[in-house]
């Protein structure tokens, strides 16, 4: 059997308690993680030069060089590092600073629990990712770009200085690339959020107005679409995606079990996950188009499906590149698991496979419905191996009836 690698962390903090406490408290972890401790930026770049490592988690306020600094050098030379900041509430125009270099965001005093589990999310999106080696050039990634239409909307709104939080979530909302950012912001630990939120309107409205504009106007953490404009049906795939969420909010019904349908917060999970399930399409095209326009001409000249084309040009799919980015901005598991196997349900995680599989179905019923298809036809798309899981043949049946009885819209 060959053993499983352990996690390298590197900590970097300039008080030697805080990271004393470190040593004390993760020590039976030590089987898992391998653990370097770094007294501030500077040493820590020296270690750096001399090791890999697969994490970096790094303090705010240091002397010389504080966090947001640090991680902004780790992200240009070492962009394949998960970069985690560690800061105090007081330091909110700190924080904002690292919002572009840092994948996530911890408050302090952190929980032992939480920083366990934003570490070892490392090396699941491994497992998501390999065997691409694509791991540098997505970690590098700031933002997802957005609909040139709706980015100049935003800005216009906040601009003349009277957009207000439900104005721009409902702007936002239309949008993937600024919905991921919002939510990577608003379900981070930093904020003292004490539960997942997943409705951008709400997100929106948590933050405030006042942060998003910074975010927007002095920070420029959104932006537009380039090169992809020209490869792909940027407004199409965007139009795909708001139907398939529509679709997956009638079958995952409103929180009221019953009938096949989800708990509340199952359900807006669905949503969200449904929205942004190709949102690994418009990455790839954007920041991987010389290879994607391959994709493209392999999928129209050879009649292949887009994973089939993405799989054979990149040796994986939208599903695995939309996963792994917000995987590593910390999204739900739940929501990063109903993307990355939205094409293949079976293969998620039992606990998380009834939501792959809404978002699979929500996926085919929208082709059926844009195509005038029937749906009776489409159960004969389903994943095969995911009707063949107890019960979810019966769960599939009950979401196509769902859709039919609304018209799928």
């Amino acid at each position: 059997m060959v053993e499983k690698a352990k996690i390298r962390i590197l900590f970097v903090d300039d008080e030697p308690n805080i990271l004393k406490g470190f040593k004390r408290s993760l020590r039976p972890l030590r089987s898992l993680w391998d653990m370097t401790f770094a007294p501030g930026g500077k040493q820590a770049l020296t270690i750096l030069e001399q090791s890999p490592f697969d994490v970096v988690l790094s303090d705010m306020r240091m002397p010389e060089m504080d966090g947001s600094q640090l991680l902004e050098i780790v992200r240009r030379t070492y962009p394949g590092i998960m970069r985690i900041i560690l800061s105090g509430h007081s330091d909110e125009d700190l924080i904002m600073k690292s919002v572009k270099s840092a994948h996530q965001f911890l408050s302090k005093p952190c929980e032992k629990q939480t920083l366990i589990s934003a570490v070892s999310r490392a090396g699941y999106l491994d497992n998501i990712l390999q065997p691409s080696g694509l791991k540098d050039r997505l970690g590098g990634i700031e933002c997802i770009p957005s609909l040139p239409s709706l980015y100049e909307e935003m800005m216009w709104d906040m601009d003349r200085g009277s957009g207000s939080a439900d104005s721009v979530g409902r702007i936002i909302e239309q949008d993937m690339g600024m919905t991921a950012k919002v939510l990577q912001l608003v379900n981070s630990s930093f904020f003292g959020i004490h539960r997942h939120r997943s409705r951008v309107r709400e997100a929106v409205s948590f933050l405030g107005i006042d942060i998003v504009k910074h975010l927007a106007l002095d920070m420029n953490v959104f932006s537009r679409f380039n090169r992809a404009l020209s490869i792909v049906g940027v407004e199409e795939i965007h139009d795909h995606s708001i139907r398939t969420a529509g679709i997956a909010k009638q079958i995952a019904g409103d929180g009221k079990m019953g009938n096949g349908k989800m708990n509340a917060k199952t359900a807006d999970n669905a949503v969200i996950c449904a929205f942004l399930h190709d949102i690994g399409r418009l990455l790839m095209a954007e920041y991987f188009s010389d290879q994607y326009e391959r994709v493209v001409r392999l999928a129209g000249q050879e009649q292949m499906t887009v994973p089939e084309a993405e799989q054979a040009v990149f040796n994986v799919t939208h599903a695995e590149i939309g996963a792994y980015l917000l995987g590593l901005w910390g999204l739900p598991d739940m929501i990063v698991e109903g993307i990355a196997f939205h094409h293949s349900p079976a293969r998620a995680e039992p606990e998380n496979m009834e939501l792959a599989g809404l978002i699979h179905a929500a996926d085919l019923i929208e082709h059926h419905v844009s195509q005038g298809e029937n749906l009776d036809r489409c159960m004969d798309k389903i994943d095969p191996a995911f009707r063949q899981k107890q019960g979810m043949s019966e769960k599939v049946a009950q979401w196509l009836t769902i859709a039919d009885n609304r018209g799928g819209n």
